[in-house]
């Protein structure tokens, strides 16, 4: 692939699925959030755990800086900020598999106050591997299920105080950000944020501008509780639905946006496309903000995300 080419014009017997998913949401309407928060860290090997410790917070510290690489003393938060947030009543947890932290997030209270809990950075790392989740100043990825217990704790902790959804944001091109955020938790998109944290220089972000798409996550929806019970949202492209952004060899094609459902690719791996092609990713970026980002401006609402078709958008009628 080279940044030129995208500059081309394109070239020429089993229970039913419906079934399964109804059962598992009776069955996780009976389940507590605690206890899915439970079960999913015993799934990923892990415990979540509330932090208040300075000697926590500068783990968190070193262990955000190593996800992010960012410049010497600029990791996504700081030890101070942790510690004030943790003070005063806001969300600051770890994830342990034994003594060693591979994971942890950071949210505040927001408005409407008494309802609304605000991730702001969520990260793990698994053996050799990072993985920034589902959030945030990145990102989102399950760091081998550690996201995923993660904000299933999150999720606990804020039922437990009476609020009733969790927003963050993440960047709309990243691939596996789109299918955790929306499908394995069943998160909406409600606003495109065109380059909102402004200029990012940490390794994962740096050369790119930082356009984000702010999610909205109902934590007791009935999609919602049959994700967190192992029924992860499916939606697939309805055989009528119109491509508005394509992917021809790596490079955005755009299409039509005048049908009611409208489809909007991303391209595969984003991330290292911004080292071995910038112009390509570049291309993409302008090209999901006019396409998605017009949509949305539009009151389109983005239902779900196929890993095969990317965001599935339904015009309004």
């Amino acid at each position: 692939m080279t940044s030129a080419s995208c500059g081309d014009p394109p070239t020429a017997g089993a229970e039913p699925r419906a079934t399964a998913e109804a059962r598992v949401r009776a069955g996780a309407v009976s389940e507590t959030a605690a206890e899915v928060a439970e079960r999913t860290a015993r799934a990923a090997g892990v415990r979540v755990t509330e932090l208040f410790e300075i000697d926590d917070f500068v783990r968190v510290y070193r262990l955000f800086d190593e996800i992010w690489r960012s410049e010497p003393g600029n990791a996504p938060i700081s030890v101070e900020m942790m510690r004030a947030l943790s003070h005063t009543g806001n969300y600051v947890a770890g994830a342990y598999r034994q003594e060693r932290l591979v994971g942890a997030s950071v949210a505040f209270l927001a408005a409407p106050a008494g309802r609304v809990l605000h991730s702001h950075v969520t990260g793990a790392v698994t053996h050799t591997v990072t993985h920034t989740v589902a959030d945030t100043v990145t990102g989102a990825a399950t760091g081998r299920g550690v996201g995923f217990a993660l904000k299933q704790h999150q999720r606990a902790w804020a039922l437990q105080r009476g609020l009733e959804r969790v927003t963050w944001t993440y960047d709309p091109l990243v691939r596996r950000n789109a299918h955790f955020n929306l499908t394995k938790l069943g998160a909406r998109p409600v606003e495109y944020l065109p380059s909102f944290y402004g200029a990012m220089d940490d390794v994962i972000n740096a050369g790119d501008e930082s356009d984000r798409l702010l999610v909205s996550w109902p934590l007791t929806a009935p999609h919602v509780l049959a994700a967190a019970a192992g029924a992860p949202a499916s939606t697939p492209a309805p055989a009528d639905a119109v491509v508005g952004l394509g992917d021809d060899r790596g490079c955005p094609v755009p299409g039509r946006t005048d049908a009611p459902v409208v489809l909007v690719a991303v391209p595969a791996d984003i991330e290292t496309m911004r080292h071995t092609d910038p112009g390509a990713a570049r291309a993409w970026r302008q090209a999901v903000r006019e396409v998605l980002g017009g949509l949305m401006a539009q009151d389109a609402q983005v239902v779900g995300f196929h890993q095969g078709d990317g965001y599935v958008v339904h015009r309004p009628a």
